[in-house]
């Protein structure tokens, strides 16, 4: 039986992950803008931000907050107007006409639909994914699901250092795959967005870099702090060829296992650039009292014997963030 996604009382923050079915390339610069489109719209429509994203050729990263539901709700007007987000204005209008003749119950139970798909992560990826796969299918003239099984999400603590550190590992995939030497120049990534004058996109970074520090400060300000964050997270060497040049950006494996051997610790510029597991499968990721926190909240879902929830990152040497799975196997997977 399926465990129920976790999820955090109040406020959260996510870094969903998920991929196309077997692994296939099917992400071009077309299917990476409709993408992008439709999650900016649905995060409008449902009441979520996304803080940071990146969509590459057979898979997507989103790090997304998901606010307590309100509760004082919208008024019909405004569902109306969100509802235009991802139907468009002559949708709305539409709906206008057709609802003038409705009985007060129909339009309540409506509007209640809507209201029931809004703060919430799952309904949120759910529509995404669904508007994304109706339109990739008329396209391609092709039928059949889209995605491999359920998206991953990995429950992140609201912190500034938390939730800048997961969002410079999104944004540097592009580094990280040899698509680009600068995280600005790809496309289809929240800071790349932000770089061009994106406003949600600025607003997304400054709100990473802003929490937990006072907010001060301009989105400007946001934006150049943000950068020195990821390219001192993303700081790459390439691995040298018998010819020269560098085979791909990354740490030489050599130089890992010599560490690893050495029971050293990899800083968080090391740790970044290698495939590291706790960011898409450590299911929560923050400071040791929140990850309890987390603990306490979802405690039946394990075992009586288990005293806690925060589990160390291995290999790390700045212990600042915890999670709550121990990946003892592999947790640092350097490609060859």
């Amino acid at each position: 039986m399926r465990l129920a996604r976790l999820k955090v009382e109040g406020c959260g923050y996510y870094h969903c992950i998920s991929r196309v079915v077997d692994r296939r390339f099917i992400f071009e610069a077309d299917e990476k803008e409709q993408f992008v489109h439709w999650m900016t719209a649905y995060a409008g429509f449902c009441g979520l931000r996304v803080l940071t994203y990146c969509i590459m050729s057979n898979h997507f990263h989103i790090l997304v907050e998901v606010p307590s539901r309100p509760e004082i709700l919208p008024d019909e007007e405004e569902l109306l107007t969100r509802y235009g987000l991802i139907h468009g204005e002559e949708a709305v209008e539409r709906m206008r006409s057709e609802m003038a003749s409705w009985p007060a119950e129909q339009r309540r139970e409506w509007f209640d639909g809507l209201l029931g798909l809004m703060w919430d992560l799952s309904s949120y990826m759910k529509l995404v994914k669904q508007r994304f796969s109706q339109w990739y299918n008329r396209r391609m003239n092709r039928k059949g699901t889209l995605w491999e099984e359920r998206f991953k999400s990995v429950v992140v603590e609201g912190s500034r250092e938390a939730l800048a550190r997961v969002a410079a590992y999104i944004d540097l995939n592009p580094i990280r795959a040899r698509l680009v030497e600068d995280p600005k120049d790809y496309r289809w990534s929240g800071y790349a967005a932000a770089v061009a004058g994106k406003r949600v996109a600025r607003e997304g970074i400054g709100a990473i870099i802003h929490l937990s520090a006072g907010a001060e400060g301009t989105l400007t300000e946001a934006m150049a702090t943000y950068r020195m964050w990821v390219f001192g997270e993303g700081l790459v060497e390439g691995i040298p060829s018998p010819d020269g040049p560098a085979i791909r950006p990354g740490i030489a494996p050599e130089k890992v296992r010599e560490v690893l051997a050495a029971k050293g610790k990899l800083s968080w510029g090391d740790y970044v650039r290698c495939r590291v597991r706790y960011f898409t499968d450590g299911t929560v990721i923050g400071s040791r009292a929140w990850v309890n926190e987390v603990f306490e909240q979802h405690r039946q879902r394990f075992g009586a014997r288990r005293k806690d929830g925060a589990r160390k990152f291995r290999f790390l040497a700045d212990q600042t963030l915890f999670g709550m799975r121990d990946l003892k196997k592999l947790p640092v997977m350097v490609q060859p």
